[in-house]
């Protein structure tokens, strides 16, 4: 039984196929990468996975269980959360408050609210934000941002972790740090699928990479395997890459 799968699974918007009788399957743990140019519908998959979007034909099974056509809370509550490529958090509240709503969004643990609290503080200190636990989400800058929403999604003690784009605007130590994060979670046992467009990053994180072009799969590999099929070659990497 795979951790995740989709079945033939195609959105349509209009006379748009945004993925097309798409099929795939996640094993638990490791690192899963998910490339492919812009439009290749990369970000419409995980909001199919994480219930933004209803397939409209075929299905997603998560832990063997059918989870297309839940509403997102009941998929979080499942055991996947995820970021976003444009970073949603509340702005006016505080950090600590955005990732505490995570917490108690999440799985159902029967956890007090002193205990919540006790895991906001943990995550704050995972991900460097200790000192930015009081300040309102809209005075972060975009990085400190995008880490709250990554500790608000591990706040809801994913079992499934779905990263949309984290590097884009990064600099390079910045990047460096989320890289050296991403190893860490994978290390606590969550399975994490990233889309991200930054190809050194993808390439040395990655267990395996699945690439999308107009909604389909045209591949499915290694690291080692997609940076030299042809024609992920021809359609996103180019001829000149060095991935």
């Amino acid at each position: 039984m795979a951790f995740l799968e989709g079945v033939k699974v195609t959105k349509r918007f209009g006379g748009l196929a945004a993925i097309l009788d798409l099929s795939f399957k996640i094993d638990q743990g490791g690192i899963i990468g998910l490339i492919g140019p812009n439009g290749a519908g990369k970000t419409t998959l995980l909001n199919l996975i994480s219930g933004s979007l209803t397939p409209t034909t075929g299905e997603i099974l998560f832990k063997g269980k059918r989870i297309s056509g839940l509403r997102p809370h009941q998929i979080c509550k499942k055991g996947i959360a995820r970021t976003f490529q444009s970073v949603k958090l509340f702005g006016n509240i505080t950090v600590s408050e955005n990732i505490l709503l995570g917490s108690v969004y999440g799985k159902p643990r029967g956890l007090s609210r002193t205990n919540h609290s006790t895991e906001t503080s943990d995550l704050l200190k995972f991900l460097g934000l200790a000192g930015k636990r009081d300040v309102l989400a809209k005075d972060l800058n975009i990085v400190e941002q995008k880490f709250v929403e990554l500790a608000r999604a591990l706040a809801t003690k994913p079992d499934l972790l779905l990263l949309d784009e984290l590097i884009a605007g990064l600099n390079p130590s910045e990047t460096s740090l989320a890289c050296d994060k991403i190893k860490e979670i994978k290390k606590k046992g969550i399975t994490i699928f990233m889309v991200e467009h930054v190809m050194g990053v993808i390439m040395s994180l990655s267990d395996r990479v699945i690439v999308l072009n107009h909604g389909e799969k045209i591949a499915d590999g290694t690291p080692e395997e997609i940076s030299r099929d042809r024609k992920v070659i021809e359609t996103y990497l180019g001829e000149d890459s060095e991935c």
